[in-house]
C-alpha cells in the first residue's frame, strides 16, 4: 500500500511540473508617431505583461520633437504575442475597443510602430 501511495505521488507530482511552458526573454522596441496630435505633455504604454502594467502608463522618451516616441521593453513570457494600449495626456486609445496585439519576432527583438488610435 505504502508503494503504491509513493508511486502516486511521484506520478503526480512529474505531472503538475512538466505542465509548465517554457518562458522567453522577449524584447520589444516600441515606436509610437503622435504627429497628429497637438500640445503632448506625455505618452505613454500599458500592457500585459511585466514590466508593462493596466494600473499605470510606462513611460516613453521623445525622440523626434513632437511627433516620435520609444520605448525599449524587456521581459519574461512564455506566450507568442502579448496586448498593449498607448496613452497621450492620460487618454487611452481605442477606448472599448480591442487592446493592440504585438506578436513576437522568432528573432530576440521585435520591433513594432504604431500611430496612435490608428490600427
Amino acid at each position: 500500500m505504502k508503494n503504491i501511495l509513493v508511486t502516486t505521488s511521484l506520478l503526480l507530482t512529474l505531472l503538475v511540473t512538466s505542465c509548465v511552458q517554457k518562458s522567453y526573454k522577449k524584447t520589444v522596441v516600441f515606436t509610437l508617431d503622435v504627429s497628429k496630435i497637438k500640445s503632448i505633455k506625455k505618452v505613454g504604454v500599458r500592457g500585459n505583461d511585466k514590466p508593462l502594467s493596466w494600473d499605470y502608463d510606462t513611460q516613453m522618451k521623445e525622440i523626434k520633437k513632437d511627433s516620435l516616441f520609444q520605448i525599449t521593453i524587456t521581459g519574461e513570457t512564455a506566450y507568442k504575442f502579448t496586448e498593449v494600449k498607448f496613452v497621450v495626456n492620460d487618454t487611452f486609445e481605442f477606448k472599448d475597443k480591442d487592446n493592440r496585439r504585438v506578436i513576437f519576432s522568432e528573432k530576440d527583438t521585435t520591433f513594432y510602430n504604431a500611430k496612435f488610435n490608428k490600427r
